[in-house]
């Protein structure tokens, strides 16, 4: 019984995670969390001490006698007497549990046989295997549970839940011999399909996500659930189509408690998984989850939440427009800082040596001058990163040539006509980098009269624009053999 009881401590506090190493993991609670998890936990073991009328059901034909000599030997007796019996004969007892399920409504009986397989499964998860053992072959397993997703109080939903997509989990792959939830394909009974169960799934779990049952166990238990489910490719078509996506962002939040953590974690988890799915990921792209995820990786101490946010952030660096907005948003300096940090997971160190790579790679591509000519041409000047990098103004410092210096014009007609100071102090600072770069930028930016609006610019009132007004003119005046040692 020991072992259970921290096993869903773990669970229960957030402390556990199936991603972790599988050797059993031992914590110390802290007082708060031994008394929440003494809240949570009681009414599980409450329900377990509960004795059942076993014969009153057999009498009313509602279990057969097989039923109720299977129960008699389980009921009531040590957790290694009950891993002996289901080692021996577990279909047996998985027909016992599942047809009492769907033919007993007594709130209270169906709360107890939850709770032996929720106990079943927490002890040993592989025993979720059991369920789709040959011999079941003509049982509908995962109708039951199904129903009651939907059915009941909170307790029978997160049962339910938790069962289910364990056992949808646990399923064999490929089913070249079962046929959807077990039944032989000469069976005439309607089996729940495994497309009828996700999909039940996914509608249950949204559900929670928008509108929780329980206000405080609602969405951790859905999180918990998608983190496992996610794995599969059909559930993140089924997710992406209910628009669950959405609901997955706002919990992108730096968190503090272990509660808290262990929901961020398992969010980001969901997210990693999407990652993989063209659609979820051009979800993600509309939507405000980069911004949250580097806050996130920026603030956050925890290793394994660390880990998924970088995983995430790699998978996502090559697709569309996120490497330009990582970069804009100095996700490059952060990652410089996270591998400065001594980390112990090997696979996070790898992962953060390839997202710098490939944001370095990223800055690279950005810094073409193809891209800041349409920068400048369209008016929308930025402090993106090729502006101060030394390597483009070297490298592209003769293209400003083309077209009669069309673009330093373009530039100078921005310091006449912008009205947005960032607009303004980029255009003044690029001016100066190409008269430190350019042979003869001294004379070509005097030619071209820059002089005097430059010097205008000098009064004006946000800092930023004087400041690099300055700049451009001290370069102007000194020429280039001695603007190079004038620091923007």
């Amino acid at each position: 019984m020991i072992n259970h009881f921290m096993f869903d401590c773990c669970q229960l506090v957030g402390c556990y995670s199936r991603f972790a190493h599988k050797s059993f993991v031992y914590f110390i609670i802290s007082e708060h969390h031994f008394t929440s998890f003494i809240r949570l936990a009681f009414p599980f073991f409450k329900v377990l001490k509960r004795d059942i009328p076993w014969e009153t059901y057999m009498t009313t034909k509602l279990i057969s006698g097989t039923c109720l000599q299977l129960l008699r030997r389980y009921d009531n007796k040590s957790e290694s007497y009950r891993a002996q019996l289901l080692d021996d004969d577990g279909p047996a007892y998985v027909r016992v549990f599942v047809s009492i399920l769907r033919d007993i409504f007594k709130e209270e009986t169906v709360e107890y046989v939850l709770s032996l397989i929720d106990e079943m499964l927490a002890a040993n998860p592989k025993r979720a295997r059991l369920f789709h053992d040959k011999s079941l072959s003509g049982e509908d397993t995962y109708e039951p549970f199904l129903r009651l997703l939907w059915k009941g109080n909170w307790f029978i939903q997160e049962k339910s839940c938790k069962i289910l997509a364990s056992i949808v989990s646990a399923r064999p792959k490929p089913q070249d011999i079962i046929v959807a939830n077990g039944g032989a394909s000469n069976s005439k009974k309607t089996f729940t399909t495994i497309d009828d169960v996700l999909k039940g799934l996914v509608e249950w779990l949204c559900a929670q996500l928008k509108k929780p049952s329980h206000p405080s166990r609602g969405i951790p238990i859905a999180v918990n659930c998608l983190a496992t489910l996610l794995k599969e490719p059909v559930v993140r078509s089924s997710f992406v189509q209910a628009d669950g996506v959405k609901l997955l962002v706002p919990l992108i939040s730096p968190a503090s408690t272990q509660q808290s953590i262990q929901l961020l974690y398992e969010t980001c988890l969901c997210v990693w998984l999407l990652s993989y799915y063209e659609p979820a990921i051009e979800y993600l792209a509309t939507s405000r989850a980069l911004p949250r995820l580097i806050e996130v990786v920026k603030s956050s101490t925890k290793e394994k939440v660390v880990r998924v946010v970088v995983l995430t952030l790699r998978n996502l660096l090559p697709k569309g427009t996120f490497g330009a907005q990582m970069v804009d948003l100095g996700l490059p300096q952060i990652a410089q800082s996270l591998k400065a940090q001594a980390w112990s997971d090997e696979d996070l160190l790898e992962a953060l040596n390839q997202l710098d790579e490939g944001l370095k790679d990223n800055i690279k591509k950005l810094s073409s001058f193809d891209k800041y000519k349409q920068e400048v041409l369209l008016g929308h000047l930025d402090w993106s990163p090729m502006h101060k990098d030394p390597a483009f103004w070297r490298d592209n410092i003769t293209n400003f040539e083309e077209n009669d210096f069309q673009i330093l014009r373009v530039l100078i007609t921005i310091l006449d006509t912008s009205s947005d100071p960032r607009a303004l102090a980029v255009a003044c600072f690029d001016l100066s980098q190409f008269i430190q770069y350019h042979p003869a930028g001294r004379i070509i930016v005097t030619d071209l009269k820059a002089k005097e609006r430059v010097m205008k610019l000098m009064n004006h009132e946000n800092p930023e624009v004087t400041k690099n007004a300055l700049l451009c003119i001290q370069r102007l005046f000194l020429g280039a053999k001695y603007a190079s040692f004038l620091q923007a």
